[in-house]
């Protein structure tokens, strides 16, 4: 869909995801080759990798290729964008949270998750073979913070801490598969009950930067 399409026929999330990926290829074009890169989603995209990683004295070039909103097909459908064109040396991955919603077609979405990221996987190992690929454990959310929003309180009806880990199990069992690594990043991010701390969470789903530096933390041996 091209951005000079009528703004009225497409949704404001979705301008914003083809400016983003507008911008990105704008960047791509002069990015260094062989560098880390983080991308996914929302959760990815709010993730200020670079300031964290120059506040902890770590001097390496981190991409971030985040664009909220996206599911597996759109990833899938922009892969050289925020994927491929940079030809990562690492890559640190985390898509497939928006997923995790009733389907029209009737499919369970996490066999189309899966499907979706296996395929990802394979198009990353065909076309860049050398590329150390990190699957990141999806993080968990907090249903149980005081105002809210109702779009929140909607996406938690499905997307539970159970239907987290469960998902979060299976993907580790496709980074074996894939020659992968999987890295659970949660464990300074969660509260004694499993959810997202209350003290780092906007509305129970993405989080302030005070939790991605918990998260770096558990990414650092890895950078």
């Amino acid at each position: 869909m091209a951005l000079s399409q009528n703004r009225e026929e497409i949704s404001e999330s979705e301008l914003r995801k083809q400016v983003l990926r507008r911008s990105y290829q704008d960047l791509n074009r002069i990015a260094r080759k062989g560098q880390i890169l983080f991308t996914g989603s929302s959760l990815m995209e709010q993730f200020p990798v670079q300031e964290i990683a120059l506040s902890m004295g770590i001097h390496k070039i981190l991409y971030n290729r985040g664009i909220g909103g996206t599911t597996t097909d759109e990833f899938l459908a922009h892969i050289h964008t925020v994927l491929l064109d940079l030809e990562p040396s690492k890559v640190f991955i985390n898509i497939g949270t928006n997923d995790i919603a009733p389907r029209s077609d009737g499919e369970f979405w996490q066999d189309h998750l899966l499907k979706n990221y296996e395929t990802i996987l394979r198009i990353l190992r065909e076309h860049l073979p050398d590329t150390q690929v990190y699957m990141m454990a999806y993080y968990p959310i907090n249903p149980n913070l005081p105002n809210t929003p109702l779009w929140a309180k909607t996406a938690f009806q499905v997307r539970t801490n159970a239907a987290l880990r469960d998902t979060n199990e299976k993907l580790a069992v496709l980074a074996e598969k894939m020659g992968c690594r999987f890295i659970d990043c949660n464990a300074g991010i969660v509260d004694e009950a499993g959810n997202q701390r209350a003290e780092f969470s906007q509305e129970g789903m993405h989080m302030y930067p005070a939790a991605y530096v918990e998260v770096f933390k558990a990414l650092l041996p890895y950078l």
